[in-house]
C-alpha cells in the first residue's frame, strides 16, 4: 500500500480513536487525559499495534498541541491581573512550590537519577492541571465560590512560573553550561519582563494591530504571529511554549476573546495528540516497574496540594470548608505535568521518568476530581468526631446563636 494511504488511515485511525475516547470521558464525567495516554501506550512500541507512517506527523501535531496550550493560557489572563497576582498572593505561590516541587525532586534523587531529572521531576509533582481543575469547578457549580479567587490565583502563579521554569529546564537537557544557563534564563526573564510591560501600557494598541472582524484572518493571524514567536523563542532556546504563553498574555479584549473562541477546537485536537504522541514513547512495560513510587509519590503530594489550598484559603479568610474545598480543588495534575516530563523524555535524561510521570498523572488526573468534590465533607466529618455535641459544650453567656452559624461564604455565591 502507498506510504502516503498509510498515513492517511494511521493518522485519521489516531483522530477517530480520540473522538470516540473524548465522548466516552465526557459521558463518565472525568477528564479524557487518562484515556489519551492509554491510547498512546496502545499504539507504541510494546503496545497492541505500534504506528509506522504517520508517527513523525505526530511528532509535529504533538509540539503544536503543547504551543497552543501556553497560547490558550496565556489569553485566559491579562498582564494587569497577573502582575497583581504576583504582588498579593505571591506568600501562596511560594508555599505552593515548596509543598509540592520538594516531593519529586525528593523521589528522583532517591532513585539516583541525579540533579537535572530531580528538577524535571519536581515541575511533574509542583504544577496543577488548570484545565481539569476549571472544568471540576465548572461541574460542581463552584465557579462563584468565596474560595475560587484563591485557586485561580494560585493556577495563574504556577502559570506564571511557568516563563521561569521552562527555560531552566530547556538549558539543563541541553546541557549548556552555567554561564550559558545563565545567558538563557537572564533572555527569558528579560523578555517575559517586556512583554508584561508593553502588555500592560500598550495591550490596546498590539490587540487592534491583529483585531479582524472576519474570523478566518484573526485566525490565521493569531496562529501565524504564535508560531513565528515560538519558533524564535526556540531558536533562543528560551522554549516555544514560552514564547506561545506571552503572545497570549499581549493580546487581550475582544481580540483575546474571538481567538478563544476559533483557536479552542484546534487547541483541543492537538492537545490530545500531544498526550497520544507522549504515550508512543512510553514502553508499557517499563510502567509496572515504576508504579509504587508513582502511586506514593501520588498520595503525598495530594496531601501537599491539600495542605496548600488550605493555607492559602485560611490566608484570605476563607471559612474551613471553603479552605478544604480549595486544597481538595488543587489536587489533579495533567497537561503541565506531561508537557514538563515529554521535554526530559525528548532528551534522553532518564529512561524510567516517562512512565513514572505517566503512571503519576493517570493516578492524579483520576483522583482530582474526586478529592475536589469528597475533601471537604470527610474532613468536616472527622472534625465533628474530634468536636464535643453542642449539648456538651459549656454556655457562653452573651454569645449570639448566630455566630454559631457557617458563614454565609460557605453558600458559595456571592460573586
Amino acid at each position: 500500500m502507498h506510504s502516503s494511504a498509510v498515513f492517511l488511515i494511521e493518522f485519521g485511525a489516531i483522530i477517530l480513536g480520540l473522538g470516540l475516547l473524548g465522548r466516552l470521558a465526557g459521558r463518565l464525567q472525568f477528564s479524557p487525559v487518562p484515556l489519551y495516554l492509554l491510547a498512546g501506550l496502545a499504539f507504541g512500541e510494546g503496545g497492541l499495534l505500534p504506528l509506522g507512517a504517520s508517527e513523525e506527523f505526530v511528532a509535529i501535531g504533538a509540539e503544536i498541541g503543547v504551543i497552543l496550550l501556553l497560547l490558550m493560557l496565556g489569553l485566559e489572563y491579562t498582564a494587569s491581573d497577573l502582575v497583581s497576582n504576583l504582588k498579593t498572593q505571591y506568600p501562596a505561590g511560594l508555599v505552593d512550590m515548596t509543598l509540592n516541587a520538594l516531593p519529586g525532586a525528593a523521589l528522583a534523587l532517591l532513585m539516583g537519577w541525579g540533579p537535572v531529572a530531580a528538577v524535571v521531576l519536581a515541575g511533574v509533582t509542583w504544577i496543577s492541571s488548570s484545565g481539569v481543575i476549571a472544568k471540576v469547578l465548572g461541574d460542581l457549580g463552584r465557579l462563584g465560590n468565596r474560595e475560587t479567587p484563591v485557586i485561580l490565583s494560585i493556577l495563574v502563579l504556577e502559570d506564571l512560573a511557568m516563563a521561569v521554569y521552562l527555560p531552566i529546564i530547556t538549558a539543563l537537557l541541553a546541557g549548556v553550561s552555567l554561564a550559558a544557563g545563565s545567558v538563557t534564563l537572564a533572555i527569558a526573564l528579560g523578555v517575559a519582563g517586556l512583554v508584561l510591560f508593553v502588555a500592560v501600557r500598550y495591550g490596546r494598541v498590539i490587540s487592534r494591530f491583529v483585531s479582524s472582524d472576519d474570523p478566518e484572518k484573526l485566525l490565521l493571524v493569531v496562529l501565524g504571529l504564535t508560531l513565528l514567536v515560538a519558533g524564535i523563542a526556540q531558536e533562543l532556546q528560551v522554549s516555544a511554549a514560552v514564547g506561545a504563553f506571552l503572545v497570549g498574555i499581549a493580546l487581550s479584549g475582544e481580540v483575546a476573546e474571538g481567538a478563544h473562541n476559533l483557536l479552542a477546537p484546534l487547541r483541543d485536537l492537538f492537545a490530545a495528540v500531544f498526550f497520544v504522541f507522549f504515550g508512543l514513547h512510553t514502553d508499557p512495560q517499563s510502567i509496572p516497574p515504576v508504579i509504587l513510587p508513582a502511586f506514593g509519590l501520588a498520595v503525598v503530594t495530594a496531601l501537599t496540594k491539600i495542605a496548600t489550598g488550605w493555607w492559602a484559603a485560611r490566608r484570605a479568610g476563607i471559612s474551613p470548608k471553603g479552605r478544604w474545598r480549595a486544597g481538595g480543588t488543587l489536587v489533579a495534575r495533567g497537561e503541565f505535568s506531561i508537557v514538563i516530563a515529554g521535554l526530559a523524555v525528548t532528551a534522553g535524561i532518564e529512561p524510567q521518568l516517562g512512565p513514572l510521570a505517566t503512571a503519576y498523572v493517570l493516578v492524579l488526573v483520576v483522583l482530582g476530581p474526586l478529592t475536589a468534590r469528597y475533601t471537604e465533607p470527610i474532613a468536616m466529618r472527622l472534625a465533628g468526631r474530634r468536636t464535643p455535641a453542642p449539648d456538651t459544650l459549656p454556655a457562653q453567656h452573651g454569645t449570639p446563636a448566630a455566630e454559631t452559624l457557617e458563614p454565609m461564604e460557605d453558600s458559595g455565591r456571592d460573586r
